[in-house]
């Protein structure tokens, strides 16, 4: 059986191209998810997907960087539906395991979508850079009140009672007081 799956990396982004493209590529199941592909860590449909899969059937997607964005990701993907005997392809690639070419393809393609997405990472933080150093990047909102933190304590509240009272944690306590 040909199974499918398409990934976004945000709630907002629509996952309608993938899964029409699968589905004319003759996937019998499509799993779909709206995370990041950054890691294989909470994503579950592709995990229950790679543990559903069995010898012969095949996993299908529209390009590599929707199963993984790190080389190492990959490999251990590939490696374990190989070990399967299942088979990968990419619709909108020259990806097929099933020849040696399509697996050369594919190996050379995890390497430049770990490139990219180090590219990327390094621009971002290039952008964060200059814009702290114009004054314009903040960071995230400051979520907890330093000056009710700073009150309780003078009050003589131990800092895991402020804690508890504040809902937060011990550590967030620690910093605001500068300890």
């Amino acid at each position: 059986m040909k199974y499918g799956y398409a990934r976004v990396s945000t709630s907002d982004q629509d996952l309608e191209i993938q899964k029409t493209a699968l589905m004319t590529a003759g996937c019998d199941v499509v799993r779909e998810e709206k995370v990041s592909g950054t890691s294989l860590k909470g994503r579950s449909e592709l995990n229950t997907l790679l543990e559903f899969l069995r010898t012969g059937d095949e996993l299908v997607v529209t390009r590599i960087d929707r199963l993984a964005r790190s080389m190492r990701d990959l490999q251990n993907i590939v490696n374990d539906l190989i070990e399967k005997g299942v088979h990968l392809s990419a619709t909108e690639q020259s990806v097929n395991t099933k020849t040696p070419e399509g697996k050369c393809f594919l190996d050379m393609l995890g390497v430049f979508v770990e490139f990219e997405t180090r590219l990327r990472h390094e621009r971002q933080m290039e952008g964060i850079k200059k814009a702290k150093e114009k004054g314009v990047y903040k960071g995230r909102k400051q979520t907890v009140d330093v000056a009710k933190i700073k009150e309780l304590a003078s009050e003589g509240l131990m800092k895991t009672e402020i804690a508890k009272r504040l809902g937060v944690g011990r550590a967030t306590v620690y910093r605001a007081l500068g300890d």
